[in-house]
């Protein structure tokens, strides 16, 4: 059962602060929709207790809570570093790619190919960008000659960014296949692939999906320049765009970020694909009992731009107050979903599509319900596919979607305003809608005279695309 009123999901990361049953039922009953699970941190093992745990909890509370694998991707890092090692503007540094202790003059880089990518006058950027470098001169084999443009200290495994760079990597690496066949074998709903570049990277990533037998979403996290240049082929290919804020406020001038937040956001509701807004959002909460009102004010935009959901990190992972956090941005977004501009993005269907028809019924069905003020949109589905339609023209109507698939149930938890139930019913596409008002009606999601659209197929056993829409007043 859905716990608050709020249609923007919210996602939260497990770690040490979280990832026990205790507190995992308890974020639960505050309003999470999706755990994360942060592959950059953990063993399969504690993954694979985490996912028993949320598990446990879905069936114990009757609940579709959403799992989400978070794959590390081609994270670059500095080797091991001498203690209190300072960069002073104006020097030489020079990267390696031999093991060794690092100093201020010389250190090594975890990327094999990172003297043959880079190029002379690019930006290598450290530790979130608070070291900045630029490039002199490389020997293509092992070693490039930098200068130092912003100095200070620098640590051991630190970050490296390359925001100028296109870096030869590819977006799946060795470690990230490893758990992403773990995450495919313990049942992960959503998978995210971090540093994606062009579409090609989701599409290799959805055919090793498809390879296993498995039907997982595939999230692509936007953190680098070059994933905006090929930013509309990527939303074609991919089931949901998630925007880092982080890696991508750090590629790219900071200024330019809530820009682009807002353009994506904008670009995945033209294109009905769902959008995660990730990164610092109740950040000072890791420490603090309440958020900064610029944090506030951050959630609230988000939700104004129109994101699916968006997402917490350390806040929950790592942060003194989990459940605080969640019971904070519920707040903030059941006040920001009072304001107009939220609701009704009305959507024209593509004539050239496949699925043309079935589209032209479900935005339809959203255009109907807001002028005859319907209290709920009902649909059944197969694959999921009506609810993400429905839900990405965010009808002020409530989206109630029935699936005899349980896998779809916990998928469609991420998407805005969507609650689903599993049903295997489907006998007779009239006394399937008639069973399950009832079913809304008897645990009180509607009520006597409220008008309802109802979204199916006929004949019902065929389970084929959506072709009947019906409106019913519930007696």
């Amino acid at each position: 059962m859905k716990r608050g009123g709020n249609k923007t999901k919210i996602i939260a990361t497990l770690g040490p602060a979280s990832n026990n049953f205790d507190m995992i039922v308890r974020l639960i009953n505050t309003g999470v929709d999706v755990f994360r699970l942060n592959f950059s941190h953990g063993s399969h093992e504690i993954h694979k207790h985490t996912i028993e745990l949320i598990k446990r909890a879905n069936k114990e509370l009757n609940t579709h809570v959403s799992i989400l694998a978070d794959l590390q991707g081609p994270k670059i890092r500095l080797g091991e570093v001498l203690p209190l090692t300072v960069l002073k503007e104006g020097d030489t540094f020079e990267f390696t790619t031999s093991p060794m202790i690092g100093n201020n003059k010389i250190a090594y880089i975890t990327y094999p190919n990172f003297p043959s990518d880079v190029r002379p006058g690019e930006t290598i950027l450290i530790d979130d960008g608070k070291i900045e470098l630029k490039v002199l001169e490389t020997n293509q084999k092992n070693h490039v000659i930098t200068k130092v443009v912003f100095g200070g200290p620098i640590s051991s495994k630190k970050g490296v960014n390359l925001p100028d760079t296109q870096v030869s990597i590819p977006s799946l690496t060795e470690k990230d296949h490893a758990d992403l066949l773990f995450a495919l074998e313990h049942g992960a709903n959503w998978i995210a692939l971090s540093f994606v570049r062009k579409a090609d990277d989701i599409i290799h990533l959805k055919n090793i999906i498809r390879h296993h037998g498995k039907h997982s979403k595939v999230i692509a996290k936007i953190e680098k320049p070059e994933a905006l240049k090929n930013i509309d082929e990527i939303i074609d290919a991919t089931d949901a765009i998630m925007v880092a804020r982080g890696d991508l406020g750090v590629e790219m001038p900071v200024e330019l970020v809530p820009f682009t937040q807002k353009d994506l956001c904008r670009r995945c509701l033209e294109k009905t694909t769902p959008v995660i807004i990730a990164t610092q959002m109740m950040e000072s909460m890791i420490e603090n009992a309440h958020p900064t009102r610029a944090e506030v004010t951050d959630v609230a935009n988000a939700v104004l731009d129109g994101a699916d959901a968006v997402m917490l990190s350390a806040e929950t992972a790592a942060g003194k107050y989990p459940e605080k956090v969640i019971a904070t941005m519920v707040r903030i977004i059941e006040q920001a979903e009072k304001n107009e501009i939220v609701y009704n993005r009305r959507h024209q269907p593509d004539k050239h599509s496949k699925t043309y028809l079935s589209d032209a019924i479900c935005f339809n069905a959203c255009n109907i319900a807001d002028e005859v003020h319907a209290a709920a949109i009902m649909g059944m589905t197969k694959t999921g596919y009506t609810a993400f339609m429905v839900s990405s023209c965010r009808p002020k109507a409530k989206i109630y979607v029935f699936t005899n698939n349980e896998e779809v149930v916990n998928i469609l938890n991420l998407l805005w305003g969507v609650e689903a139930f599993y049903y295997d019913g489907m006998r007779g596409t009239n006394n399937t809608f008639k069973e399950v008002q009832q079913h809304l009606a008897h645990i009180g999601y509607l009520k006597k005279d409220d008008v309802v659209i109802n979204l199916g197929t006929m004949p019902v056993k065929e389970m084929a695309r959506t072709n009947t829409l019906k409106i019913s007043v519930i007696q």
